[in-house]
């Protein structure tokens, strides 16, 4: 078997069909002199035909039609194109649906528990938590499935959502998806960024007029448990103005709506790699930078405020602000088409996001009940 039999044998490219397809696309906009075969890449070398920093975004998507990626280097004097085949990571839709399964569990035990039932002694009362688990779980799932959906209508790769388990008073710390690869241009991120938001909080808002419209039945706390007071924000207040009901007693569905309106005001901060973030940086480019900067030390005011001033449970803020100074220092990556501007119809959806946030917004979230 000869070397080049041997490397296509080891699932390597064909170099020379390769080079066919690719190369009218990169003569576009880089002029080519020399191409070299490592086994495992191509090397272009040449001179840039168009801003070093637009090559790679002008290439994406057509190389990326035929399973390929690339990177521009300068190194000795020499522009080099550098053209690989991407890896497809295999999915693993098990670990999803383990983890979609284990989630439903831990919010049907804490919702459950809303309604006063004591596990240990019923066992099979859990069902009791199902209204709150299946408001929870389409407050956060429609959050992340709509991520997932414009990231792919955008050639973006993703993964789906990936739900976490965890032993909070609501069962879960929520869900993510996962991204790979550099996202093509502002726009894509707008849309991926804002999409997850809106979806989320158009769920919160119905899942909250649901909630509303069902009763409370009378609960006694279980035995060493902790009761909360939950603050609540400009919007859910209109959503009891409109529905007619007032009181901060809720029913665990409506309880789900509180918390999925919390979770877009915390997406929606404007820093680092944050829902808010990624809309910020999409709507303003690196101006964004300094307001992500800022970010974290406006929660730190706002958290001594409450702490200092207001004599209440400021925490929260305190910790998301530490949580922000992290991202805000990773900086956010930039778009492939960086330097391509949104259209006003966007400008104008980011700031009214914006808003919608600011209107999830309350100063003390929750506080223990003496």
């Amino acid at each position: 078997m000869n070397q080049e039999n041997h490397k296509k044998s080891k699932g390597k490219f064909n170099a020379e069909e390769a080079v066919s397809r690719l190369y009218p696309f990169i003569i576009r906009v880089f002029d080519v002199y020399e191409v070299q075969n490592s086994g495992e890449a191509l090397y272009f070398y040449g001179t840039p035909r168009i801003d070093n920093e637009k090559i790679t975004g002008e290439l994406w998507e057509p190389l990326q039609q035929f399973g390929f990626g690339c990177t521009l280097k300068y190194e000795l004097g020499e522009y080099i194109l550098v053209v690989f085949p991407e890896k497809k990571a295999k999915e693993k839709p098990w670990l999803n649906l383990l983890l979609f399964t284990a989630t439903f569990f831990t919010t049907m035990v804490c919702g459950a528990w809303m309604f006063g039932v004591n596990l240990e002694n019923e066992p099979f009362q859990l069902f009791r938590g199902l209204p709150f688990t299946l408001a929870i779980m389409a407050v956060l799932g429609s959050h992340e499935m709509a991520h997932y959906i414009m990231a792919r209508y955008h050639g973006m790769k993703a993964s789906l959502p990936y739900f976490i388990p965890f032993p909070t008073f609501i069962g879960t710390m929520g869900a993510v998806i996962r991204y790979k690869g550099p996202v093509p241009s502002r726009k894509a991120l707008f849309d991926v960024g804002v999409a997850g938001p809106l979806v989320g909080l158009i769920m919160s808002i119905i899942v909250t007029a649901i909630g509303l419209k069902l009763e409370m039945p009378a609960v006694k706390p279980l035995p060493d448990s902790m009761m909360l007071s939950f603050g609540l924000p400009p919007l859910f207040i209109f959503i009891q103005s409109l529905v007619g009901v007032t009181g901060d007693n809720l029913h665990p569905v409506a309880f789900a709506g509180w918390i999925g309106m919390f979770v877009t005001l915390l997406n929606l901060l404007p820093a680092g790699q944050l829902d808010g973030g990624h809309i910020l940086r999409a709507m303003l480019g690196k101006k964004a930078e300094k307001i992500s900067f800022l970010m974290p030390r406006i929660l730190f005011l706002v958290g001594f405020y409450v702490i200092y001033w207001l004599k209440a449970d400021g925490v929260i803020w305190i910790f998301w602000a530490l949580l922000l100074w992290v991202f805000a220092a990773t900086g956010h990556p930039s778009p492939l088409h960086d330097k391509v501007e949104l259209d006003k119809k966007r400008i104008l959806l980011g700031i009214i996001t914006f808003i919608l946030g600011f209107l999830c917004f309350t100063l003390i979230p929750f506080k223990p009940i003496p």
